[in-house]
């Protein structure tokens, strides 16, 4: 039986991951539980799946948790110290991180420096330093299994190819180019002017329920910027090789071009079920935890170009990609200050990506790979950066 930490247990992923937990008892079970501050519904899925260690990331929140349990299982620090060490603890199997933001950069490094298996919900840490995590498991034959719908079904189409092929050759190799689609979030078939929208406008997903800041990133379409460098770190490929398409029906959740000009594409009903299954019992499919798919009921799929201008996140995420350097890990941390800021009313929906491209502007890209020492660093800078220049938006 799988061990499974999950590091994130209280956000949509960490619920989903927990649904899907309760089906398979005989072959998944819960080790570790961490969340950020919401120590109510903690303390619930901790009394159902009794794990052996617990932690609050919000020092607060752990000093009101403490003791609830009765001792029937250990409390670890609160802060990034309990996610670390959770992350490597030697009886877990898995750790599904499904962290939000930068703050999921340390615990990703300490699982995959002590070889597990990686569901991996937290795409920030990848496009801070993607490229270099990916070294970090070779190096450490760490296992890193997309469960962001669209990385997944890249992952899940090339699987059987790369398996054909020995199961070594690089997926740059394998893949010609990457279809990765978007819904288009909460405005992209909204007209007129983006800069009166309110915080409940843009949380409001026609798609999927997700997290507050995941859908805000949905809303600027920065959270397909940030997917296309999660897929180019993951799977070796240059930002040419990917072309983003507005898929509003959410059906087909990417595709795979091959050198001999076959697609495969990996379709579902739009349910992060699936693809938290597919992380934590691979390379096996589990069983059927969403509902099936009815082609003939949903009639039709259609496709379109993203504009770059209107949602000019993508652009400032293409800049990234294309230049590195470290102007990956400031696009990321710029993304977070100024997400924070629309959500307090402090800027509005516009001046996101406005503020994105100053702080890059402001940053000068190394000419080598940053090391992870260096990426934190650029970070703290960006942030602090990014920060100081709220003011005069």
């Amino acid at each position: 039986m799988k061990q499974v930490a999950i590091l994130g247990s209280t956000g949509s992923i960490g619920v989903n991951a927990l649904d899907v937990i309760s089906k398979m008892p005989g072959e998944l079970s819960v080790y570790g539980l961490a969340a950020h501050s919401n120590a109510d519904l903690l303390f619930k899925q901790a009394k159902k799946f009794k794990p052996s260690s617990v932690s609050l990331f919000d020092p607060d929140a752990a000093g009101k948790f403490s003791g609830r349990l009765n001792g029937s299982c250990r409390y670890l620090p609160s802060g990034v110290e309990g996610l670390v060490q959770m992350a490597s603890e030697p009886e877990v199997d898995i750790v599904l991180t499904s962290l939000v933001g930068g703050v999921g950069f340390a615990p990703l490094l300490a699982a995959i420096r002590a070889g597990k298996t990686i569901a991996l919900a937290n795409k920030e840490p990848m496009v801070m330093a993607g490229a270099q995590f990916m070294k970090e498991a070779e190096r450490w034959q760490a296992k890193i299994i997309p469960v962001d719908s669209e990385p997944s079904a890249i992952f899940q189409c090339v699987q059987n190819e790369r398996e054909r092929r020995g199961g070594k050759e690089p997926f740059s190799k394998i893949i010609r180019r990457v279809f990765l689609t978007a819904s288009g979030g909460a405005f992209y078939r909204r007209k007129g002017s983006l800069s009166r929208v309110s915080v409940e406008e843009a949380l409001h997903h026609p798609t999927w329920k997700m997290g507050k800041k995941i859908t805000l990133d949905c809303a600027t379409l920065m959270n397909k910027g940030f997917e296309s460098i999660e897929i180019m770190n993951l799977f070796g490929l240059n930002y040419s090789q990917i072309e983003i398409l507005i898929h509003h029906q959410s059906i087909i959740h990417s595709a795979v071009e091959f050198s001999d000009g076959s697609v495969l594409a990996q379709m579902s009903l739009p349910d992060m079920r699936l693809p938290i299954e597919y992380a934590m019992t691979y390379p096996k499919r589990g069983m059927r935890v969403i509902k099936p798919l009815n082609l003939a009921e949903i009639g039709s799929l259609t496709f379109d170009k993203p504009d770059f201008r209107r949602f000019p996140c993508l652009s400032l995420a293409a800049e990234a990609a294309k230049k590195g350097g470290g102007l990956e890990a400031v696009l990321n941390a710029a993304d977070e200050i100024a997400v924070d800021a629309f959500t307090r009313g402090k800027i509005k929906f516009t001046d996101i990506p406005r503020l994105i491209e100053k702080t890059m502007k402001k940053f000068k890209a190394r000419n080598s790979l940053p090391s992870l020492a260096e990426v934190v660093e650029i970070d703290q800078w960006a942030r602090q950066k990014a920060e100081e220049m709220l003011g005069g938006l």
